[in-house]
């Protein structure tokens, strides 16, 4: 069976690559993507195989029993673009000003969308069922994820499995890892509202551009002194707006910033740190005012022990496979946290460094490609997870308990 699907997918490798192009000429934004959603559910409409739209938004899902009874394995693709003004150069560049697949999620619809058509050509052999999630909206929380699954796509479902095809990381390389993966990430504003006055008599201000640099200096000192060594954490500002004339001290700053982390535990205590910290430098310059808020965006991706070293083992024998490595913990985030929240799985890069380059440009830059055997690869591992899994024994305690 193996070999026959391993087979098909090869043959519609082409398709594959047309379906990707189209969608790489045609992006949309996340929670806009209707023109997306409707090309996916057409496909599935004309293969015959039983579709349902709107699932928690745009989110498309459809599902393939085989002739035999079996598990329930779900197989997720995001297809959302960025607001990134492409400069690839691509014959089949973005037709869309300023919005670019620039993370890949054109490669995961059109590789999930071929298994799809595989799958449903050979579903009289096949045992269980197969839910092929197609969420829209994974780029900008809150995400499509959390909102699918509040409206069904994973019930009856044992185990879920997706990948992301990693242009940073060998074509032919699978890399995995047990336990976290991707990080929680979340998003602060702090306003500092200080006196502003003229640049030549400071002393009668509180300059918020002096307190604001103060401010980023002393966030630094939250993980190097208040995070257990031993654990993950980054805490970064990424931008600080004080708009003023060259002769006028500012009464106000904006800084805004990201928060990384894998604890729980670790979340909570820099929520709390960073709040503590501004309160404390904005006291120590005159007492000034604050506004503090913290936003949380998607929890980590922890990967379930079993399924991942069930994918991990099963990687080496696809074809095209070289190399199968445990990959270190990443400060990215990802909503595929949502499904492994709700039932067991894994999810893993597929290497797709383009041939031409051993520095590649990442994620989200507006020069970004992948390699597009990548998708073919990353297909028939998903592919052969998602038929092999029938043949594992289900623990008797089937509780979601976080690894």
């Amino acid at each position: 069976m193996e070999q026959a699907l391993f087979k098909k997918l090869e043959e519609y490798y082409d398709e594959m690559v047309r379906i990707r192009r189209h969608l790489h000429q045609n992006p949309e934004l996340s929670f806009e993507e209707t023109e997306t959603a409707a090309y996916i559910a057409d496909f599935y409409k004309q293969l015959g195989v039983d579709v349902k739209t709107n699932v928690g938004g745009n989110g498309v899902v459809a599902r393939i029993k085989g002739g035999n009874p079996g598990k329930t394995v779900a197989l997720r693709a995001d297809f959302d673009a960025l607001p990134i003004q492409e400069e690839t150069g691509l014959p089949f560049s973005s037709k869309v000003p300023g919005v670019m697949h620039a993370c890949g999620h054109d490669g995961h619809t059109a590789s999930l969308l071929i298994i799809g058509k595989v799958l449903n050509e050979l579903r009289e052999e096949l045992s269980g069922e197969y839910v092929l999630i197609h969420q829209h909206a994974e780029e900008f929380a809150p995400g499509g994820a959390i909102s699918m699954i509040k409206d069904g796509c994973l019930d009856g479902v044992d185990a879920i499995f997706g990948t992301h095809l990693w242009a940073e990381i060998p074509h032919g390389t699978i890399s995995y890892r047990t336990g976290p993966f991707m990080a929680a990430a979340d998003r602060f504003e702090i306003l500092i509202k200080g006196r502003g006055g003229h640049g030549a008599m400071p002393h009668k201000t509180k300059d918020a551009v002096a307190i604001g640099s103060q401010l980023v200096m002393n966030l630094q000192q939250i993980v190097s002194r208040r995070v257990n060594p031993v654990e993950s954490a980054v805490v970064s500002v990424g931008s600080f707006i004080a708009e003023n004339a060259f002769n006028v001290i500012a009464d106000t700053a904006k800084l805004q910033g990201t928060v990384r982390t894998f604890s729980e535990e670790v979340r909570d205590l820099i929520e709390q740190e960073i709040e503590a910290v501004v309160k404390g430098t904005c006291l120590a310059n005159g007492d000034c005012g604050y506004e503090y808020n913290y936003y949380r965006g998607y929890p980590a991706v922890v990967n379930h022990k079993q399924e991942t070293e069930f994918l991990a083992k099963l990687a080496v024998d696809v074809p095209g496979v070289t190399n199968v490595e445990e990959l270190e913990q990443q400060m990215g985030g990802e909503d595929f946290a949502y499904y492994l929240q709700h039932v067991k799985g894994t999810f893993f890069f597929t290497g797709a460094q383009p041939d031409d380059t051993e520095s590649p440009y990442p994620h989200h830059h507006p020069k970004f490609d992948i390699n597009e055997k990548s998708m073919l690869l990353g297909a028939k591992t998903l592919t052969l997870a998602a038929v092999e899994y029938q043949k594992q024994e289900l623990p008797k305690d089937e509780s979601i308990a976080i690894p």
